[in-house]
């Protein structure tokens, strides 16, 4: 089991449990997590499970592969430490992950 943070643009958070081998999209949809529409289902065909994932996490999370990098493209206000969270597998590294969900995702 880990935990995760989602921090809403208004700076509101919440801390929701996730089990190792869901994706943080999936985590999120679960728990309701305001701005993680998810509307490919997880076939990273979209981009609207587009968050920031905090600095301290980045390396644990990884690099977007080049299919992600690609939707990417149609996400609004992308920067350095966007990733799609369909494609961020939860590991038992990740627990206390933080990642923001984006201002343009309401």
């Amino acid at each position: 089991m880990a935990k995760i943070t989602f921090i809403q643009p208004d700076g509101t958070s919440e801390t929701v449990d996730a089990t190792v081998g869901q994706t943080v999209m999936e985590v999120a949809k679960l728990a309701d997590v305001a701005g993680i529409e998810a509307e490919c289902g997880g076939a990273c065909a979209c981009a609207t499970c587009h968050v920031y994932v905090a600095e301290d996490w980045r390396e644990k999370t990884g690099k977007a592969a080049e299919m992600e990098e690609d939707m990417l493209d149609f996400a609004f206000d992308v920067r350095e430490e966007s990733r799609l969270s369909c494609q961020i597998k939860v590991t038992e590294e990740l627990d206390g992950l933080i990642v923001q969900v984006p201002n343009k995702q309401f």
